[in-house]
C-alpha cells in the first residue's frame, strides 16, 4: 500500500531540542576542561558536539556565549555540592571533610585523567582581560566563602569553636585550603594525598575548639 503524502515527516531544521543543547552543553565543557577556553576553537567544540557551528551559535551564541554558561553551570553544581556538605547535623570537622570530598570527587571525575577544578583550569587565566569571566570567578569565590562562614558561625553557635573566633577569617582558611587541593589536583597530585592534606587543614582549623571539645576528640 502506498504510503500517503502527509504520513512523511518531513526532516528538522533549526533549533535543536532542549535535550540536544544540554547534551551539547556538557560536551563542551568536557572540551574547555580538557585545553582551556582560549585552547578550544569553536570548530572543536562542534565535534565534540556533534553540532554544526550554525547550531551552535542558534543555541548558545558564540563560544564565549557558550563557555560563560558552562562556567555558571560548573559553579551551580560545585557550589550545591558544597552547601550539601556543610548543612547536615555532622560534626565541624566531619562537615569540612566531607565538603572536601566532594571537591575531590568534581576533580577526579575524569575518564583516566584528573581534571582538576574547572575554574582553576580554564577561567583564571582568562579574567585578566575578560570582565565577564572574572565577574563570575569572583561571584562564585564570594560564595563559597559566605557558604563556609554560615558553617562556621552556626559552629560557634553551637559550642563547637570558641567564641571569640572569627568565622570570616575562619572561611578564608577553609576556601583557601578547596582552592590549594583544586590547583594540586590539576598538577597531578594523588587523591590520598590531597585527602591527607584537608585533614591536616581540618585540624588546624578546628584547633579552635573549646578546650573540652578537643579533649574528647579521639585520636
Amino acid at each position: 500500500m502506498a504510503r500517503k503524502k502527509n504520513d512523511t515527516s518531513p526532516s528538522r531544521r533549526g533549533r535543536p531540542p532542549a535535550y540536544d543543547a544540554e547534551t551539547a552543553l556538557k560536551r563542551a565543557t568536557e572540551a574547555f576542561w580538557r585545553t582551556g577556553y582560549s585552547g578550544t576553537s569553536l570548530d572543536k567544540v562542534a565535534a565534540v558536539t556533534g553540532m554544526s557551528p550554525p547550531s551552535l551559535y542558534a543555541v548558545f551564541g558564540n563560544k564565549h556565549a557558550l563557555y560563560l554558561e558552562a562556567l555558571a553551570h560548573y559553579w551551580e553544581t560545585s557550589l550545591a555540592a558544597t552547601r550539601e556538605a556543610l548543612a547536615g547535623d555532622h560534626p565541624l570537622d566531619e562537615a569540612l571533610m566531607l565538603a572536601y570530598e566532594a571537591a575531590l570527587s568534581i576533580y577526579f571525575s575524569g575518564r583516566g585523567t584528573t581534571r582538576g577544578c574547572f575554574v582553576v583550569g580554564t577561567a583564571v587565566t582568562e579574567v585578566a582581560e575578560d570582565a565577564e569571566i572574572r565577574n563570575s570567578v569572583s561571584a562564585g569565590l564570594r560564595a563559597i566563602d559566605a557558604d563556609f562562614e554560615a558553617r562556621f558561625r552556626r559552629a560557634r553557635d553551637e559550642g563547637e569553636l570558641k567564641p571569640d573566633v572569627d568565622p570570616a577569617a575562619l572561611a578564608i582558611l577553609a576556601a583557601a585550603t578547596m582552592q590549594t587541593i583544586a590547583i594540586r589536583a590539576r598538577a597531578g597530585t594523588r587523591r590520598a594525598e590531597l585527602r591527607e592534606l584537608a585533614r591536616k587543614a581540618v585540624d588546624a582549623i578546628c584547633g579552635c575548639r573549646p578546650q573540652a571539645r578537643q579533649d574528647a576528640t579521639p585520636a
